[in-house]
């Protein structure tokens, strides 16, 4: 079904340079689940592979892979492991959003591209307990002060996906000199900076989301990269879509496990497989629609993403495609499990590790409730632009 959205040899050989990795990914991934276990094999096989660069431009040495072409690989690693793709996920989207919006300064956004190539990853840190999601609007509690010609920073981060792994974090704080939210961009091995390893979820257990401690933390004047002109510090863009894309991969291996169990699955009730059966068939067709729906959402709005001239109309477009993608592969799973029965909650069976980890795609910005009281507050302010119904029929 991918293949219909695949559009040039480039992305056709990406695609297959991820198969001889597939074997050993889908092999451990329960052993990652089951453990709570980080997945560092994998993410160094990703690296090896050159996969961390890919959304780093050709100017500066990667493979400069646009939004859509990386959608298609996130989408295929998905079906793979689902952890080890939501970790490299947001590197690819830090990456991406930075060398495309190029907000920082030349000379460090040049020094950072050499790390990238060298196989550096990254993801942000924005994420507190006091201020829940940064896109609600909370100020973080991590703070930055001016001492003695260095930034000094202090404060905890939750959800720092892939930690254990990262070389860097573009770690978000109120600055009080400043009186604003910045971002500093502050390496692993600097010091005062520790990872409390107390990731303990049902969903996408092997992420190493676990909180990032800054204590006293000493950083350059330039590593305060970046200060976002929105309030909340923390702005969505179409690289957010890298993330749905994950949870999409990981709906197509549930269809294909409850496909595989249909046609070869036989109780002695019926002569033949349960795919022969009206009510399997329907199962089967509907989960084909939900993929079909999510991927025509996802892969139309990436497009639109890409194209100069569209790009201009782009509203509230990603907020539905995550929120199309993450809930058809809810329903997806669910169906699927529904065609497996009891047998889809054995733990040995890996449909009831795709239901915990779809799930985890509600939590990730932006959530249900804001997407759509943006699209109703879009469509009131439409009309109010025009006038009203009764202005425009004066």
């Amino acid at each position: 079904m991918q293949d219909l959205f695949v559009k040039n040899s480039k992305q056709r050989k990406w695609l297959e340079r991820l198969y001889p990795i597939e074997a050993d990914f889908k092999a451990t991934a329960s052993q990652i689940d089951k453990e709570g276990s980080f997945p560092r094999e994998n993410i160094q096989a990703l690296r090896k592979i050159g996969y961390t660069k890919l959304t780093l431009p050709e100017e500066f040495g990667g493979e400069g892979f646009s939004l859509y072409d990386t959608i298609l690989l996130q989408e295929k690693l998905g079906s793979y492991d689902g952890s080890t793709a939501l970790s490299i996920g947001w590197t690819l989207m830090t990456v991406g959003e930075l060398f495309e919006n190029r907000y920082w300064d030349p000379e460090k956004l040049a020094y950072f591209a050499e790390e990238v190539n060298n196989g550096a990853i990254i993801n942000r840190a924005v994420s507190e307990m006091a201020t829940g999601s940064p896109i609600r609007g909370g100020r973080p509690e991590t703070s930055a002060k001016w001492v003695a010609g260095k930034w000094v920073i202090n404060g905890r981060k939750s959800y720092t996906t892939c930690s254990p792994e990262l070389d860097y974090f573009l770690t978000s704080a109120w600055v009080e000199e400043k009186e604003t939210v910045g971002f500093f961009l502050i390496p692993k091995e600097a010091e005062g900076l520790t990872i409390e390893e107390n990731w303990n979820v049902i969903a996408m257990r092997g992420t190493g989301s676990h909180d990032l401690i800054l204590e006293n933390v000493v950083v350059d004047e330039s590593d305060l990269v970046e200060i976002p002109s929105n309030h909340t510090g923390f702005k969505l863009n179409g690289w957010g879509l890298l993330i749905p894309a994950t949870y999409l991969g990981i709906a197509q291996a549930a269809r294909d496990n409850a496909l595989e169990f249909a046609n070869t699955h036989s109780p002695n009730s019926i002569n033949g497989p349960i795919a022969q059966l009206p009510n399997v068939q329907a199962l089967l067709g509907e989960m084909d629609l939900e993929l079909y729906k999510a991927r025509f959402a996802l892969y139309s709005t990436a497009e639109a993403y890409i194209d100069v001239y569209r790009q201009r109309e782009i509203t509230n477009e990603a907020f539905v495609a995550k929120h199309i993608v993450t809930n058809s592969a809810i329903t997806v799973v669910d169906k699927a499990m529904r065609l497996v029965g009891a047998k889809s909650l054995q733990l040995t069976n890996p449909l009831q590790r795709y239901y915990r980890d779809v799930r985890a795609g509600l939590h990730n910005p932006p959530m249900d409730d804001l997407t759509i009281l943006k699209l109703a507050l879009t469509a009131i302010q439409q009309y109010e632009s025009k006038g009203g119904k009764d202005n425009e029929n004066e």
